[in-house]
Protein backbone atom coordinates (compact mmCIF):
# COMPACT_ATOMS: atom_id res chain seq x y z
CA UNK A 1 0.00 0.00 0.00
CA UNK A 2 2.88 2.40 0.74
CA UNK A 3 3.94 2.41 -2.93
CA UNK A 4 0.81 4.29 -3.99
CA UNK A 5 0.31 4.10 -7.76
CA UNK A 6 3.38 1.89 -8.37
CA UNK A 7 2.21 -1.72 -8.57
CA UNK A 8 3.95 -5.03 -9.28
CA UNK A 9 2.98 -4.63 -12.94
CA UNK A 10 5.05 -1.43 -13.31
CA UNK A 11 7.30 -2.33 -16.21
CA UNK A 12 10.43 -0.24 -15.65
CA UNK A 13 13.15 0.46 -13.13
CA UNK A 14 11.38 3.00 -10.96
CA UNK A 15 14.61 4.73 -9.88
CA UNK A 16 15.73 5.11 -13.51
CA UNK A 17 12.39 6.69 -14.46
CA UNK A 18 12.69 9.07 -11.49
CA UNK A 19 16.23 9.99 -12.58
CA UNK A 20 15.10 10.64 -16.17
CA UNK A 21 12.20 12.76 -14.93
CA UNK A 22 14.52 14.75 -12.68
CA UNK A 23 16.63 15.47 -15.76
CA UNK A 24 13.43 16.69 -17.44
CA UNK A 25 12.82 18.94 -14.42
CA UNK A 26 16.36 20.35 -14.78
CA UNK A 27 15.92 20.85 -18.52
CA UNK A 28 12.65 22.70 -18.09
CA UNK A 29 14.01 24.94 -15.31
CA UNK A 30 17.04 25.86 -17.44
CA UNK A 31 14.70 26.62 -20.36
CA UNK A 32 12.55 28.76 -18.05
CA UNK A 33 15.64 30.67 -16.92
CA UNK A 34 16.87 31.20 -20.49
CA UNK A 35 13.48 32.36 -21.82
CA UNK A 36 13.02 34.65 -18.82
CA UNK A 37 16.44 36.22 -19.25
CA UNK A 38 15.90 36.67 -22.97
CA UNK A 39 12.47 38.26 -22.42
CA UNK A 40 13.96 40.80 -20.04
CA UNK A 41 17.08 41.61 -22.04
CA UNK A 42 15.60 41.66 -25.56
CA UNK A 43 15.99 44.94 -27.42
CA UNK A 44 15.19 46.22 -30.88
CA UNK A 45 12.24 47.03 -33.05
CA UNK A 46 10.57 43.61 -32.61
CA UNK A 47 11.30 43.52 -28.87
CA UNK A 48 7.69 43.66 -27.63
CA UNK A 49 6.45 40.76 -29.76
CA UNK A 50 9.49 38.57 -29.14
CA UNK A 51 9.64 39.33 -25.40
CA UNK A 52 5.95 38.47 -25.07
CA UNK A 53 6.55 35.11 -26.78
CA UNK A 54 9.59 34.41 -24.59
CA UNK A 55 7.53 35.23 -21.48
CA UNK A 56 4.75 32.88 -22.58
CA UNK A 57 7.24 30.10 -23.32
CA UNK A 58 8.95 30.66 -19.97
CA UNK A 59 5.67 30.18 -18.10
CA UNK A 60 4.98 26.98 -20.02
CA UNK A 61 8.51 25.65 -19.32
CA UNK A 62 8.03 26.17 -15.58
CA UNK A 63 4.65 24.41 -15.77
CA UNK A 64 6.40 21.49 -17.52
CA UNK A 65 8.97 21.34 -14.71
CA UNK A 66 6.23 21.25 -12.10
CA UNK A 67 4.32 18.50 -13.90
CA UNK A 68 7.47 16.36 -14.19
CA UNK A 69 8.27 17.01 -10.51
CA UNK A 70 4.76 15.94 -9.51
CA UNK A 71 5.25 12.68 -11.42
CA UNK A 72 8.57 12.10 -9.64
CA UNK A 73 6.71 12.45 -6.36
CA UNK A 74 3.93 10.08 -7.50
CA UNK A 75 6.58 7.49 -8.29
CA UNK A 76 7.98 7.76 -4.77
CA UNK A 77 10.96 9.97 -5.59
CA UNK A 78 12.11 13.41 -4.58
CA UNK A 79 11.98 16.17 -7.22
CA UNK A 80 15.48 17.57 -7.71
CA UNK A 81 15.54 21.36 -8.00
CA UNK A 82 19.12 21.63 -6.69
CA UNK A 83 20.56 24.75 -8.35
CA UNK A 84 24.10 23.37 -8.13
CA UNK A 85 23.28 20.51 -10.49
CA UNK A 86 20.53 21.93 -12.72
CA UNK A 87 22.81 23.00 -15.58
CA UNK A 88 24.74 19.71 -15.48
CA UNK A 89 21.57 17.59 -15.61
CA UNK A 90 19.72 19.66 -18.23
CA UNK A 91 19.56 18.54 -21.84
CA UNK A 92 20.03 22.15 -23.02
CA UNK A 93 22.31 25.04 -22.14
CA UNK A 94 21.60 28.36 -20.52
CA UNK A 95 22.73 31.02 -22.99
CA UNK A 96 22.94 34.80 -22.87
CA UNK A 97 23.82 36.66 -26.04
CA UNK A 98 26.28 39.43 -25.19
CA UNK A 99 24.69 42.04 -27.43
CA UNK A 100 20.97 41.29 -26.74
CA UNK A 101 20.54 40.34 -30.40
CA UNK A 102 16.95 39.14 -30.93
CA UNK A 103 17.88 36.92 -33.86
CA UNK A 104 20.59 35.21 -31.80
CA UNK A 105 18.15 34.69 -28.92
CA UNK A 106 15.54 33.22 -31.25
CA UNK A 107 18.13 30.90 -32.79
CA UNK A 108 19.45 29.79 -29.39
CA UNK A 109 15.95 29.04 -28.15
CA UNK A 110 15.07 27.20 -31.36
CA UNK A 111 18.22 25.07 -31.04
CA UNK A 112 17.31 24.29 -27.43
CA UNK A 113 13.75 23.37 -28.39
CA UNK A 114 15.02 21.03 -31.12
CA UNK A 115 17.32 19.30 -28.61
CA UNK A 116 14.45 18.95 -26.14
CA UNK A 117 12.14 17.59 -28.85
CA UNK A 118 14.67 14.89 -29.77
CA UNK A 119 15.32 14.02 -26.12
CA UNK A 120 11.64 13.78 -25.22
CA UNK A 121 10.87 11.69 -28.30
CA UNK A 122 13.57 9.27 -27.16
CA UNK A 123 12.19 9.21 -23.61
CA UNK A 124 8.66 8.52 -24.87
CA UNK A 125 9.93 5.62 -27.00
CA UNK A 126 11.91 4.23 -24.04
CA UNK A 127 8.87 4.41 -21.75
CA UNK A 128 6.71 2.70 -24.37
CA UNK A 129 3.83 0.80 -22.82
CA UNK A 130 5.75 0.12 -19.60
CA UNK A 131 4.68 3.40 -17.98
CA UNK A 132 1.83 4.91 -20.00
CA UNK A 133 1.17 7.69 -17.47
CA UNK A 134 4.71 9.05 -17.65
CA UNK A 135 4.77 8.54 -21.43
CA UNK A 136 1.59 10.60 -21.83
CA UNK A 137 3.09 13.31 -19.62
CA UNK A 138 6.24 13.44 -21.75
CA UNK A 139 4.18 13.41 -24.95
CA UNK A 140 2.03 16.31 -23.78
CA UNK A 141 5.13 18.33 -22.87
CA UNK A 142 6.67 17.34 -26.22
CA UNK A 143 3.60 18.68 -28.04
CA UNK A 144 4.08 22.09 -26.43
CA UNK A 145 7.82 22.06 -27.16
CA UNK A 146 7.04 21.45 -30.83
CA UNK A 147 4.64 24.43 -30.72
CA UNK A 148 7.44 26.54 -29.20
CA UNK A 149 9.77 25.57 -32.04
CA UNK A 150 7.11 26.46 -34.59
CA UNK A 151 6.54 29.85 -32.89
CA UNK A 152 10.29 30.55 -32.95
CA UNK A 153 10.55 29.69 -36.65
CA UNK A 154 7.71 32.13 -37.34
CA UNK A 155 9.41 34.84 -35.30
CA UNK A 156 12.72 34.23 -37.01
CA UNK A 157 11.01 34.75 -40.36
CA UNK A 158 9.57 38.05 -39.14
CA UNK A 159 12.77 39.24 -37.44
CA UNK A 160 15.09 38.65 -40.39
Amino acid sequence: MAQGPVTETYGLDQEKVISVLNDVVATEVVCWLRYTRHAISATGIDRAQVAAEFTEHAAQEMAHAMRAAERVSQLGGQPDFDPTSLARRAHTEYTTPADHDLKAMLEQNLLAERIVISSYQEIARWLGNHDPTTRRLIESILEEEEEHADDLVDLLGAAI
